[in-house]
Formats: C-alpha cells, sequence, structure tokens
C-alpha cells in the first residue's frame, strides 16, 4: 500500500482527541459539544473497492436495505473485487438488491478500477482536491461520496462535507442559528475550524446524533444521519438507525 501524502496523514485516535481539544479551546459552542457528548468516534471505515461501492448503495435508501444488498452482494461475489462483480449480469445485481442505475454505477467504478483509470491506493498520495476530482469523475460518486470517502476512508483531517444536510442542521443547533445554513454558509462558517474540519463535522454528527437519542456507534450511523444531500445522484441514506461494520470490505 502506497504511503500517505506528507500532511494528510489519517486521523488516529490521538489526533483525533488533540485536535477535538484544540477546536473545544477555540470554540465554546464546540467545546459545550464535548461536555455533554464527550470524545467523537472514529468513525473510520476500511478502504477499497468494497467499501466505496457500499457507500454507492447507501445513497438515498435505508441503511438497512443497503446492508442486506452488500451481504447478497459479498455472497454473491468471493471474494468481492471489481473482476468478480463485473462478472455478474444485470439480472443478478438486480436481484441481489441494486437498482439498474446503481448497477451501472457499480459496472462504472469496477471499470475504473480494472482498467487503472482510477486508483484508490494512488489517492492517499493525492491531496484532498486531487482525489476528490479523481473520484466525481466515476458516474454516481458525487462530491458527498467523495467526501465521505476522504473523511471516513481516508481519514483526512480537513475535510468539509457542506452538502450534507445533517452537519448542517447540527451547525445551526450548536451555533444557535436562525436557520440551516446553505452550502454557501456552511464553507464560510467552516473556515473557523481549520485544519480540523473533519474533526468538526465529527462533533456536529455527535451532537446531531446525540440529541436525537442515537447512539454513535459506527461509521455507517454517521452516515445514517445524513439524511439529504446537494445531488440526488450521489446523496446519503434515510436514516434506519445502528448498524454494526461489515466483514466482507472487497478487494481493490
Amino acid at each position: 500500500m502506497m504511503e500517505p501524502m506528507p500532511g494528510n496523514d489519517p486521523l488516529t485516535q490521538t489526533t483525533l482527541a488533540a485536535a477535538t481539544a484544540e477546536l473545544a479551546a477555540r470554540d465554546p459552542k464546540l467545546a459545550a459539544v464535548v461536555g455533554r457528548f464527550g470524545l467523537p468516534p472514529l468513525w473510520d471505515r476500511p478502504p477499497g473497492f468494497g467499501t466505496l461501492l457500499h457507500i454507492v448503495l447507501e445513497q438515498q435508501v435505508s441503511l438497512a436495505s443497503a446492508r442486506a444488498a452488500f451481504e447478497r452482494l459479498c455472497a454473491a461475489a468471493v471474494p468481492l473485487t471489481p473482476a468478480t462483480f463485473l462478472e455478474l449480469t444485470d439480472p443478478e445485481l438486480l436481484t441481489i438488491g441494486f437498482s439498474r442505475q446503481k448497477a451501472r454505477y457499480g459496472r462504472e467504478l469496477a471499470g475504473a478500477l480494472e482498467n487503472g483509470s482510477l486508483s484508490l491506493d494512488d489517492l492517499a498520495r493525492t491531496d484532498d482536491e486531487t482525489a476528490r476530482r479523481a473520484l466525481v469523475t466515476i458516474p454516481g460518486i458525487g462530491p458527498w461520496t467523495a467526501n465521505i470517502y476522504l473523511l471516513m476512508v481516508l481519514g483526512r483531517p480537513d475535510v468539509w462535507p457542506v452538502g450534507d444536510i445533517a452537519l448542517a442542521a447540527a451547525v445551526a443547533d450548536v451555533k444557535g442559528l436562525d436557520a440551516r445554513p446553505d452550502a454557501a454558509q456552511l464553507e464560510r462558517l467552516g473556515e473557523a475550524w481549520r485544519p480540523w474540519r473533519s474533526v468538526a463535522a465529527r462533533l456536529f454528527w455527535l451532537d446531531y446524533l446525540g440529541r436525537r437519542g442515537r447512539q454513535p456507534a459506527s461509521a455507517e450511523v454517521a452516515v445514517a444521519a445524513t439524511t439529504a444531500a446537494t445531488s440526488a445522484s450521489a446523496g446519503p441514506p434515510r436514516p434506519s438507525g445502528s448498524a454494526p461494520r461489515r466483514a466482507c470490505r472487497g478487494r481493490r
């Protein structure tokens, strides 16, 4: 596996704790979130084709539905790789639980990995914007999906997913705003939390879940909090409760 680009070292429990302390010292509102709910989870997800495809499956459906489809996929393609995915027919993918559109998205992603036009390993050696641009060239991967991959899979410390409705709602709640900020407003507000905007996002998601009595046990729970996004073709799922991480990760 390629080493991360200098300055893009993935968040760890140690850096997460240090960044949380720094943000709390700088922003009394975030300090109050930490006081109410404690340190946010790292909410990390394993890298690779399987995770990115799973995130695509999570777009605009319940987590339970996406998880069931992903489990059926893991049983049908052993091991789950771009090549084994491409061997599945459209009728097989529909039976597994893919829509026709998501089957096409999955084929586009698998094909790009097979022909080398996209390398998930190489993303670790690029800056955030380059990695984001590489991901969104694939049909079905929009800004939200790309940002979630950078934030939760690559562990980038300064990603700020402005298209995330749950994040916007949480910022409004925590900061006492009269209305939920739009993407442009959220971008401006996020400047205050550089270079740890990924940690700030985790704190806001933690508050969003905590206010609704939900346990932030896994990365899928955090994704479930994100109830809409700017693009229907690459938006987050509707919430359906907590979910454990899947054992089937899929190989690159």
